[in-house]
């Protein structure tokens, strides 16, 4: 091989005399088109989990892997845990900052560790690769490397800023679905410039969410418009999908695949073996449940408020305002639900609408409900009372009660020495009230129509010892429904159908009866 085992790294710009086959064996691997497998196939070495170094022999899938890799500017694979995709990246990364000078190549991952593991991979074979074929190396440490052609391989993880401002050759981002979801929004916001000049982009991961960023660009690769002024069978985002399948590596088969299932579970195993989108987090609503859940477009409009079914007469309706200050920070959200079917019919939110301007929304929504029910007492309205919610209790007082044309629902929890309208939220009631949801949610009692609120469900997950939305996400539109979950479970106790509606499967808990108050 000519390999000198006391330097890992090539002296470089050193003038060496080759033979005619070294001379030819590099003339191989400089090929512009089948380069990158003469490369691998020969001279790329790996490091097997329990047979050490070997030289890599790529499975069928993996040379259609590099072909992607190396034929589209843009590529983006989705594939099972332990199949090769960062092994085949490093050779392939490797390769082309040897054979195509003044190239910067970003590995972008989502943890420290998981850059630093393909850097590993890269200076491996490249410690290993003979002379001949090796470029020289200016600069060679555990996060770059840089080579005397020109190129240059950097590591880093996957932050907002990540690769901002350089000019990037080949961008390699790992396990992208796993970065978290505002952090990769930004981070392609940022380097999508960068990449605009004429740059290529390689994204592998695992699913996670089905509406990360990693899902966006995935479901934009597999929109395709026709073949005739689509040839190369891209996306409309301009990747071109690469899918690979457990069953495809050699080694697995019906038996391996029952033995992960019984040490991962079912739905690690669909997520990480199967590569379906159910949620990583620990979501209060089981992740098989929330793939389930689609959701429609609003039938219509008033105003800001999106209704996704007309109400109608003869039905009861619950309506609840979770409030906000309305400076642009957290979000009012108002979540309107048919009692008798415990779904959802209409929705609204916004972060810069005021209080008292939150409570008059909340009374045209009532008496828009009540145009169809002509019936008072067939709607209910309520607001969660904790600190901001005081402000709307004084809002509402201010409106007065006789112009919103429907009960003021509370919950019959004593405090300071009186009863508070509206309820008080606490980490037990809170609680009581996520379990219920997830019961209705999934056993298909409570219909979900909104999307946004879905999307908010796949981020509301476990924080302590109760649930919150995940760091960087909202979770308004959920907390509105969980205040009307609340106040179906007060109204559950006498009205029969609501009662048949909500109850769990052996439940005998009586609940109080609900207080309709006066203002205090």
């Amino acid at each position: 091989m000519g390999y000198d085992s006391q330097a890992l790294a090539k002296t470089p710009y050193k003038k060496e005399v080759y033979t005619e086959q070294q001379l030819a064996e590099f003339a191989l691997c400089a090929d512009p088109v089948t380069g990158p497998e003469y490369f691998m196939r020969n001279f790329f070495y790996i490091q097997h989990p329990t047979q050490g170094r070997q030289l890599y022999n790529p499975f069928e899938y993996q040379v259609r892997l590099i072909d992607s890799y190396h034929n589209y500017r843009f590529a983006i694979a989705m594939m099972p845990r332990q199949t090769g995709k960062s092994t085949s990246a490093a050779g392939y990364l490797l390769w082309y900052a040897m054979f195509i000078p003044d190239s910067t190549i970003l590995i972008s991952a989502h943890k420290y560790d998981g850059s630093q593991e393909i850097m590993k991979r890269v200076r491996f074979a490249y410690e290993l690769c003979p002379n001949h074929i090796r470029a020289g190396a200016t600069n060679y440490n555990l996060g770059s490397i840089d080579f005397d052609n020109g190129s240059r391989i950097i590591s880093a993880t996957t932050t907002e800023n990540t690769g901002r401002g350089m000019s990037i050759s080949l961008l390699y981002a790992d396990e992208f679905a796993h970065v978290r979801p505002s952090v990769a929004q930004e981070f392609w916001t940022s380097i999508s410039p960068t990449l605009a000049t004429g740059g290529k982009c390689i994204i592998t991961s695992t699913p996670n969410s089905d509406e990360d960023q990693f899902a966006l660009l995935w479901k934009g690769a597999n929109k395709m418009e026709d073949s005739h002024g689509n040839p190369q069978q891209v996306g409309i985002n301009g990747f071109r999908a690469f899918r690979s399948y457990w069953r495809e590596h050699p080694d697995r088969d019906d038996n391996w695949a029952a033995e992960q299932r019984s040490q991962l579970g079912e739905d690690r195993f669909r997520r990480e073996m199967d590569c379906e989108f159910i949620i990583n987090d620990e979501t209060l609503i089981a992740p098989a449940k929330l793939i389930d859940l689609v959701g429609i477009e609003p039938v219509y409009k008033t105003a800001q408020v999106r209704w996704y079914k007309q109400p109608e007469a003869g039905r009861m309706y619950c309506v609840g305002l979770d409030p906000s200050l309305g400076t642009g920070g957290d979000t009012a959200a108002i979540q309107i639900f048919e009692a008798n079917t415990t779904e959802q019919i209409g929705e609204w939110k916004h972060n810069r609408t005021p209080i008292p301007e939150q409570v008059r929304i909340l009374a045209d929504i009532v008496k828009y409900i009540y145009g169809f029910t002509k019936d008072e007492q067939s709607i209910y309205y309520s607001v969660e009372n904790n600190t901001i919610g005081e402000a709307a209790l004084i809002s509402i007082e201010q409106f007065g009660e006789e112009n919103i044309k429907g009960y003021f629902l509370s919950d019959p929890t004593r405090g300071a020495g009186r009863y508070r309208k509206g309820f008080n939220t606490s980490h037990k009631n809170k609680l009581t009230a996520c379990a219920k949801m997830k019961t209705l949610i999934e056993t298909n009692k409570m219909k979900i129509n909104s999307r946004p609120l879905i999307s908010e469900l796949k981020t509301f997950v476990a924080a302590g010892v109760g649930y919150a939305a995940k760091n960087g996400s909202a979770d308004d539109l959920v907390m509105a429904t969980i205040l009307v979950t609340r106040m179906m479970i007060l109204l559950q106790t006498y009205h029969p159908d609501l009662d048949t509606q909500m109850r769990d499967f052996g439940e005998s808990m009586i609940l109080p009866m609900p207080f309709i108050a006066t203002m205090y």
